[in-house]
């Protein structure tokens, strides 16, 4: 199982959570919602679940939950700025199919 994060993601939940002031680190999982029926969720980790893995990329922490696991084997995380937006950009090599706004995906 492998999860990659770029340098400009990493930096960027480092700077989340270093504002937020605690926090052991960055949730990535899936929920169904949306057209395609699978969407990516991130929430900050306090502690750990029992069927959560852990990947420290670049000394930051991302959580996957068992569930979610299977969906995101082989993901990067990418932090981008597209003129006046930014956010997170999700390259997953699972996804068979995205909806037309990108907010959900299908394997």
């Amino acid at each position: 199982m492998s999860v990659t994060m770029t340098p400009a993601a990493s930096e960027r939940v480092r700077t989340f959570i270093a504002n937020r002031g605690k926090g052991l680190g960055l949730r990535l999982g899936i929920k169904t919602t949306g057209c395609s029926g699978l969407a990516y969720v991130l929430e900050f980790v306090d502690d750990l679940n029992e069927d959560d893995t852990l990947f420290n990329i670049d000394d930051v922490n991302i959580i996957i939950d068992g569930k979610s696991l299977v969906y995101l084997d082989g993901i990067e995380l990418d932090f981008v700025k597209e003129g006046l937006n930014e956010g997170f950009k999700f390259t997953n090599p699972n996804a068979k199919g995205e909806c037309g706004c990108g907010e959900s995906f299908n394997v």
